[in-house]
């Protein structure tokens, strides 16, 4: 049995809750209502469902479909830079290692961004991130030599994405409490369909325009659209009292948060391999590059439809039953779809329709985040939990260019590497998923979907579990509830 914090959201050595008590719903209570017990009223008439959160989470998706989505479009980029030669000094590891260098710096650099925020706030530090991206962008369309493109497209770009995205991530989740999950996946899909919409432009941008202009026309579009979005962005760091902590180092006590990262981990491995390797693998087994582009567009829509829906089911029926789920499908869609079916063109439309589910944790992670740490302290926990994912953002694609031989045949270990991963990363969140029920059953909410955590609840759960022991780790993996 793993041992895990006497209560979900409490740190270990703190006398009291360090996020706040979780609701029906996975919120977290002011610290007023933590110790009194009583809501403070004042913030309940402040704070409506939705509202003006709304018009954030359309300004949070335009965001992701012009950062997350504009990377997606990376596929076609390395497609062409692997088939061109138009880059000098460069082999096919370098060109991955751009790609996964984009990611893995905007992963590295969260813990910055998170002090920014604090000190700063959340507006001036994402207007950082909108010029980086810029000027990546630009910087790209004069490269002639790998170096090149490994500080533009790569360092350049992946600090814009860092701060854009680190200072979007935990906003849209504090104007949201019955639709958190469902408002974060519409503003996650927002990379889906930016993707599908610039997997497609930019394979027609570099066929008429030419590899240049291709990027200096991404540049303005980016700049104008996230400038926009500054000016409409709002958050609640106030309101809920969220924590811009860069390093909350007792986070790492707690093993709950270790299966957390594990999801994160292996599900990012795979995901970033899937939608860098869709295009290339396509025109490996004999398909157009425009064919290939097409694949990649479809695997970015799933993502834009697919996402919403995701968070619609989460929000019904458990947001760690459909996290586990969704990466249990994605690792079994990549066994016997991918493998099998993916060498005929349906067969990979077919496949890149599971896109939603390849890319499950990022419409997962902040709810996700909320149930296991609470939303007061998610800024903290997402700060090492982007610096932790650094390791596969910047190595995933490397490996798997390295497993990949030649032949029609060629991505098979490829396919089978992303299979574990993916099914590693289900056991993670499973596990994850089984110390939330058992958290449950020691509160006594087991068949009480509408209790609060209130203060007496440790003695109250004490009190119910006398008359047996809490099911194992082990025994709640079968145990289907919502959760």
């Amino acid at each position: 049995m793993i041992p895990s914090s006497p209560v979900p959201g409490r740190l270990p050595g703190t006398s009291a809750p360090e996020t706040g008590l979780v609701d029906v719903e996975g919120t977290t209570r002011s610290g007023k209502e933590e110790i009194t017990g009583e809501s403070d009223s004042s913030e309940v008439k402040e704070f409506k469902e939705g509202g003006y959160g709304w018009m954030v989470v359309f300004s949070v998706a335009l965001v992701n479909a012009h950062t997350w989505g504009l990377n997606s479009s990376y596929a076609v980029f390395l497609a062409y830079y692997l088939r061109s030669g138009d880059i000098a000094g460069s082999s096919s590891l370098a060109f991955a290692f751009v790609g996964g260098l984009s990611i893995s710096i905007s992963l590295l650099v969260s813990p910055l961004v998170t002090w920014c925020i604090g000190r700063f706030g959340t507006i001036p530090t994402f207007r950082i991130g909108v010029v980086f991206e810029a000027i990546s962008f630009v910087g790209a369309s004069f490269s002639t030599h790998i170096y090149h493109l490994i500080l533009s497209q790569g360092v350049c770009f992946g600090i814009g994405l860092g701060f854009c995205f680190t200072a979007t991530v935990g906003v849209v989740p504090q104007w949201f409490v019955k639709r958190r999950s469902f408002a974060n996946a519409v503003a996650t899909s927002g990379s889906g369909f930016g993707g599908l919409t610039y997997s497609l432009a930019t394979n027609a941008m570099i066929t008429n325009l030419g590899l240049p202009w291709a990027f200096r026309i991404l540049a303005i579009v980016a700049f104008v659209v996230n400038g926009g979005c500054s000016l409409i962005l709002r958050d609640r760091n106030k309101a809920v009292g969220a924590k811009h902590v860069p390093f909350h180092l007792d986070l790492f006590k707690l093993p709950e948060y270790w299966l957390f990262l594990g999801w994160g981990f292996f599900s990012l491995m795979s995901y970033v391999i899937v939608v860098f390797s869709i295009t290339d693998y396509a025109q490996q087994v004999g398909f157009s590059a425009s064919q290939g582009s097409l694949a990649a567009a479809i695997f970015n829509l799933s993502q834009g439809i697919g996402r919403p829906l995701i968070g619609l089911a989460s929000d019904h029926v458990g947001r760690l039953n459909v996290a586990g789920l969704g990466t249990l499908t994605a690792g079994v869609v990549a066994f016997f779809l991918w493998v099998f079916a993916g060498k005929s063109y349906p067969g990979l439309i077919i496949y890149a329709l599971f896109g939603a589910f390849a890319g499950i944790i990022w419409p997962c992670v902040a709810p996700v985040g909320a149930e296991v740490v609470g939303l007061s302290l998610l800024p903290a926990a997402l700060s090492i939990y982007w610096l932790v994912l650094v390791l596969p953002a910047t190595f995933a694609e490397v490996i798997g260019l390295m497993l990949r031989t030649s032949g029609v045949d060629g991505y098979l270990n490829v396919q089978i590497f992303t299979g574990v991963m993916y099914i590693a990363s289900f056991m993670s969140i499973w596990l994850l998923r089984s110390w939330k029920l058992q958290q449950m059953e020691i509160l006594g909410t087991m068949d009480d979907p509408l209790a609060v955590e209130a203060p007496n609840a440790v003695q109250s759960g004490a009190k119910a579990s006398e008359n047996g022991r809490p099911r194992s780790y082990i025994v709640n993996m079968f145990v289907f509830r919502h959760v």
